[in-house]
């Protein structure tokens, strides 16, 4: 099975870099990756070339548009999903490989464990692990026994190709819990499983916002998204951090 890496990004000098060393040492390398971007006004597109990424420049704002966009020039039998901001494991591809292998299973995603100067945030990480289970236990409860599981970006999201566009990709008309939308798709197909293993992600919203304001957000949009409040309203309360 070959893999593509698809890497959303706006602005991503900062964080960029250092997620493509780590896509750079995976061993086996994935088959490509391909980062999309959405008009940045950085050294972002420079960045991703140096490291030979192929490079998709000038799609409008929205992750679930962008990542469809690489989706669609993708050639590999699988699609990983990777925020600009996150690390993966030197043998992700060979631990993708063997999780999909499993026909049960749709789609995958990993412990994100957020961290940054200060070191781990223990209780943001603690709160994103948890989500993954009692968002559709709580709004998606007959989804839940079926499997059903919810991943975010800064978890790693892996599946199938034919999978992925089967239940019709992101919709790129959703600017915030875009992820969440899929996996509640995808899981009419199969499982959602988060593996037992980690990967590493920035904690620049938590370190803008403080641990209390960031948890806050973070449950309050779960719990209004899960009670049907529109994108469009949802999205005035995720302002952008860089």
């Amino acid at each position: 099975m070959s893999l593509s890496i698809i890497i959303p990004t706006l602005n991503e000098e900062a964080a960029l870099p250092a997620t493509l060393k780590s896509v750079a040492a995976l061993t086996p390398a994935p088959l490509e990756v391909i980062v999309v971007d959405s008009s940045s006004q950085d050294r972002t597109v420079d960045i991703a070339r140096a490291y030979g990424a192929r490079v998709i420049t000038g799609l409008p704002p929205g992750r679930a548009g962008q990542m469809n966009a690489g989706a669609r020039i993708a050639s590999g039998d699988q699609l990983c999903f990777l925020h600009a901001d996150t690390e993966l494991p030197a043998d992700f591809v060979s631990l993708a490989n063997g999780v999909l292998s499993d026909p049960r299973t749709a789609l995958a995603g990993f412990i994100s464990i957020m961290r940054g100067d200060n070191g781990v945030r223990r209780i943001t990480t603690a709160h994103n692990f948890l989500k993954t289970w009692y968002a559709p236990l709580l709004f998606r409860t007959i989804s839940f026994f079926r499997g059903a599981r919810l991943l975010f970006g800064d978890q790693v999201m892996f599946c199938r190709r034919q999978d992925f566009w089967a239940c019709g990709g992101f919709d790129a008309g959703q600017m915030i819990m875009e992820e969440a939308d899929l996996c509640i798709r995808l899981s009419q197909l199969g499982r959602i499983i988060q593996v037992n293993r980690i990967v590493l992600s920035s904690d620049r919203r938590v370190a803008k916002w403080g641990v209390l304001k960031a948890n806050f957000i973070y449950l309050a949009i779960g719990f209004l998204w899960g009670l049907g409040v529109s994108d469009s309203t949802l999205q005035r309360f995720y302002e952008a951090v860089r």
